[in-house]
């Protein structure tokens, strides 16, 4: 049989799930079980969905909502997301203009697949979360990043951003929260990039999917600075809400003159293709979407008290130093490679094979300003949290 595989298919990578097939392969050679610190599921480790949502899902599933959905999403969970974003974040969304997908990763794959023609130039901040790099490369596109500074909490530097626009730049990506980096971007630095994108007629690309997960400062919503400049939005309840095998997601659209409409019908289309998502998880959803956000404070108090931990633990092993992570459960460490290793993936495969504990490369956030780092969730209790440490920190003393 012949097989031509596409190279836009053969090529992909995630490294926050390829490191899992090392991670198995450690664990049939030694038979021990691997601390996983690589995904971002708090379902993983002992953290759980709200009991309020748990009973939603099986209500929804015993009142019938088992069959096919509208493509773009059910409307009172559309209606949900315009009423969480004016009361959480204070702005002002069109239900009508609300696209429901499989979790932002599905947005990402319909804006790319919208937007993206062979040789188009998406600016991401670097480093950055995986399928962003990911679809624009299969979409034949060139993903260009631009820099955010470390020494500053990993804030963007606007100035590298303006000098990476051509005229092949289709769009600007800003995650805030951020992942990997666990940084809230300040305020001065958001209205030096929608100011960027206004002078150069780009729209801006907002992931705020941690927008309740920030330890002190609020995250600024990019809608609520962006004046005319328009904004496309992901969110979802995935991370806030602790449910990310419901895969349910949002893109929302927002601007004066309704200049995005091509491209909410482009991603509409794309919809409409893989006909709709699971209907019983949107009707939950709604419930998640309208509820107070009390399991917030228990989730925040837990969350801060793993965060400082590892943030302590990292700085206090030789070689690897960390800012402070100001959102979400991501931590992203510099290692003073010295020759020892020839980059950070050999480091975290090294880590891996003597010591069991997963880490991400940063080389899969971004070669270049991911690069001599490594990612951590700091979701695991705090005694898993001190054993992967404790392993780290005695490799590190071999070296």
């Amino acid at each position: 049989m012949k097989l031509d595989i596409s190279p836009r298919a053969s090529n992909l990578q995630y490294a926050i799930r390829d490191i899992v097939v090392a991670a198995k392969s450690y664990e049939k050679r030694t038979g021990d079980k691997p601390l996983y610190l690589n995904i971002g599921d708090p379902i993983k480790y002992d953290w759980k969905t709200p009991d309020f949502m748990v009973d939603a899902v099986c209500e929804a599933a015993r009142l019938g909502w088992n069959g096919y959905s509208p493509s773009a999403g059910e409307p009172e969970l559309r209606l949900a997301a315009a009423e969480k974003e004016k009361r959480v974040n204070g702005i002002d969304i069109d239900p009508e203009r609300i696209l429901v997908t499989a979790g932002v990763s599905e947005a990402i794959q319909f804006l790319t697949g919208a937007l993206v023609h062979p040789g188009s130039e998406f600016l991401i901040p670097g480093p950055s979360y995986p399928p962003y790099i990911s679809y624009v490369k299969f979409f034949g596109g060139i993903p260009v990043t631009y820099r955010t500074i470390e020494e500053e909490d990993w804030n963007p530097d606007p100035e590298d951003l303006r000098k990476k626009i051509t005229d092949k730049t289709v769009a600007i990506l800003v995650i805030n929260p951020n992942n990997p980096t666990g940084s809230v971007y300040n305020e001065k630095t958001l209205r030096e990039i929608v100011n960027i994108a206004g002078e150069h007629g780009l729209p801006l690309i907002s992931d705020e999917i941690y927008d309740q997960l920030t330890y002190d400062e609020p995250q600024t919503p990019m809608v609520s600075i962006a004046g005319d400049v328009p904004v496309i939005g992901f969110n979802g309840v995935s991370k806030v809400y602790l449910a990310p095998g419901w895969r349910v997601g949002y893109a929302y659209f927002h601007d004066t003159d309704r200049e995005l409409d091509p491209l909410y019908d482009a991603m509409i289309r794309q919809a409409r293709v893989r006909i709709c998502l699971n209907a019983t998880a949107q009707v939950a959803s709604i419930a998640a979407l309208r509820s107070d956000g009390e399991h917030l404070k228990e989730t925040m108090v837990g969350l801060r008290e793993r965060r400082d931990l590892i943030h302590k633990r990292l700085n206090e092993i030789d070689s690897i130093s960390t800012r402070l992570p100001e959102a979400a459960f991501y931590i992203m460490p510099k290692i003073d490679l010295r020759g020892r290793w020839k980059d950070d993936t050999e480091f975290v495969k090294s880590v891996l094979d003597e010591t069991g504990v997963v880490f991400v490369p940063g080389s899969g956030f971004d070669p270049e300003f991911g690069a001599s780092h490594f990612r951590s969730v700091f979701l695991p209790p705090p005694d898993m949290i001190e054993e992967a440490m404790n392993r780290l920190e005695g490799f590190m003393d071999k070296q």
